[in-house]
């Protein structure tokens, strides 16, 4: 008898662990199992679409991502979708530029370093838009997209009743799908979006500032999501740099370049890996649902990988060409205009000079503080230990009192001009700030180049781009006066020679 009830025992026992196993192989296959990424025809290609690690953290499920725009069209800025943030869209491709789709037991969509790095130019309203990998995302309004998302996970319909239908308009579920989705995947997306509300407070504080095409705060977003740093009263939106030909913002042994708006970083790697890191690429250590369990497959396996992904990411982007100049130059001028900028420009630009990449103090800049003042040494200390808590070693970020003098490579390209965009064109920046535009339109990208920068003025530029007005704080036009004194005719030599850069 007792022999009887031991065997039943064993068996049920066996049945509890062989439904167990199953069990834990299905929730494997559906929530962790990793699909390789598919083989990119380029490095280009990969920037554009590969991944950098954050669909672990941060990767919202694709097809609840899918019908969003359907569901909530009340919270976009305009028609067309995810288009209407301005996100560059190639023929042929299902994912903008600057996403990632990928499967990790699900397909789950991330965002890359390209959704703040590849811009267009085009020739002429009715034209075309032209690529330019690595240049800043001059159309992109990444704070309108984080707010879309947002107000999704806020809204009452973000619920399995209203989304699964959508779905089902686009893929059939299977039943065990369906059920992931109901019970799992839409109710804990609802929950990341609702916590991301609370991360991104500081942003809707009143009377500050919206970010605009083509640019974020980047050391606010650092201090308040790689540090504990409390909320102050700092504002620091800033345009999202080139980065393009990063082998000339790399020093020789012992002396330090520097990048970032204000010089917050010595190194490129940093840059990289701080970069990634914002967007998600290591464990989200607020996120209840991904840590431990990321946090364990970070140390096992994806901190390797990041690493490397890092290093291949910095030798593309050091060996990038900037881009030429698409439109024709007037060689004769530009001659003219070569000795102008060695004596007015290449002391703190040209590369090896010897104030190139280097920290150019307020009081001489004179350019508007407040992204400067963003960033403090405290909020460098935290974030340096951050990253090594991850295993991570990299250059420490540090704080200067200044604004970076960078290279001009590709200069054409990073309009508008200063950090905060404040200054439309090249023609403009030779202005002294009394003269300079008041109010202008970004985020258009049809060229100008007479005046060296984007159209920002008239019916098209303004039906399409966002007002920027110089009296707001943090959006000043002052300073960087070099070349203001300059006579008409030199101002155009020096202007044709900009172009060739």
């Amino acid at each position: 008898m007792r022999s009887k009830i031991i065997r039943k025992l064993v068996r049920l026992l066996l049945a509890l662990l062989l439904l167990a196993l199953l069990g834990g192989a299905v929730a494997w296959y559906k929530l962790f199992r990793e699909v390789p990424e598919p083989k990119w025809a380029d490095e280009s290609e990969r920037f554009k679409y590969g991944s950098i690690g954050a669909e672990f953290s941060r990767g919202i499920p694709y097809y609840i991502w899918e019908v969003l725009p359907r569901v909530f069209p009340e919270y976009l800025p305009g028609s067309g979708g995810y288009k209407s943030f301005g996100l560059v869209w190639e023929e042929g491709h299902e994912m903008p530029v600057g996403f990632t789709k990928q499967i990790i037991g699900f397909p789950r969509v991330a965002n890359n370093c390209a959704i703040c790095h590849v811009g267009t130019w085009r020739s002429q309203e009715e034209g075309s838009p032209h690529i330019v990998v690595a240049s800043p995302a001059n159309t992109v309004n990444v704070q309108a997209m984080l707010r879309f998302l947002i107000n999704c996970g806020k809204d009452s319909r973000f619920n399995a009743r209203v989304l699964l239908p959508e779905i089902r308009r686009d893929v059939k579920l299977s039943v065990l799908d369906r059920l992931l989705y109901r019970f799992v995947l839409i109710p804990l997306t609802r929950s990341a979006l609702q916590r991301q509300e609370q991360q991104f407070l500081w942003m809707n504080r009143t009377n500050v500032p919206d970010w605009g095409p083509g640019r974020d705060d980047p050391m606010n977003l650092t201090k308040y999501f790689m540090t504990t740093q409390p909320v102050d009263n700092s504002v620091g939106q800033a345009d999202f740099p080139s980065n393009w030909n990063l082998k000339v913002r790399k020093g020789t042994a012992g002396t330090n370049l520097y990048l970032n708006w204000s010089c917050d970083t010595p190194a490129v790697r940093s840059v990289l890996i701080d970069s990634a890191l914002g967007l998600g690429a290591a464990p989200d250590k607020k996120s209840r649902l991904s840590y431990p369990i990321d946090n364990l497959h970070w140390k096992l396996k994806r901190r390797a990988w990041f690493v490397k992904r890092m290093e291949d990411l910095d030798n593309f982007l050091s060996n990038l060409p900037p881009p030429k100049y698409p439109f024709k130059t007037d060689e004769f001028l530009a001659a003219k205009g070569q000795p102008i900028y060695e004596h007015y420009c290449a002391e703190c630009h040209d590369v090896g000079a010897p104030r190139t990449s280097q920290v150019i103090p307020i009081a001489e800049i004179g350019t508007d503080r407040e992204r400067l003042d963003t960033w403090t040494q405290a909020a460098a200390d935290e974030a340096n230990k951050v990253v090594k808590s991850l295993g991570i070693n990299r250059p420490n970020m540090v704080k200067n009192q200044g604004y970076c003098s960078p290279p001009l490579d590709g200069l054409w390209m990073r309009a508008p001009y200063l950090h905060n965009g404040s200054v439309p064109t090249l023609r403009e920046l030779l202005e002294p700030a009394e003269k300079r535009t008041k109010t202008f339109y970004v985020g258009y990208d049809v060229y100008d180049p007479v005046n060296v920068g984007f159209v920002t003025q008239g019916p098209p530029a303004e039906r399409r781009g966002w007002k920027h007005d110089v009296t707001v704080r943090g959006e000043g036009n002052q300073g960087h006066t070099y070349g203001t004194e300059l006579n008409d005719a030199d101002k155009k030599s020096l202007l044709e020679y900009l172009k060739t850069l």
